[in-house]
């Protein structure tokens, strides 16, 4: 299961996102996509529901979705960012 880091604030508008890590003193800026699904984590969404939620909205194929959204999560995780990802893992299973 994904789950944010603590010590994090952040601020999300439709432009993307920007991340403080008060304890590693760090800053992340994501893009407009990576605000989407940054604020989808902060709501509570699974990365099962975010890749369907995508998938729905822009109607992509779903194995290019869950491979970029993987991708993105392993990118927030090398961050400090979140917990609960393996790197590599590439298939959720049941999509």
């Amino acid at each position: 299961m994904v789950k944010l880091v603590s010590n994090l604030r952040s601020i999300v508008d439709h432009d993307g996102a920007v991340i403080l890590n008060n304890a590693r003193n760090q800053i992340t800026t994501l893009d407009a996509m990576g605000g989407y699904i940054w604020h989808r984590l902060e709501c509570g969404m699974t990365q099962k529901e975010i890749v369907c939620k995508l998938v729905e909205e822009t109607g992509a194929d779903v194995l290019t979705v869950e491979h970029d959204v993987q991708e993105f999560l392993e990118d927030l995780t090398s961050r400090s960012l979140l917990t609960g990802i393996t790197v590599g893992q590439r298939r959720m299973g049941g999509l």
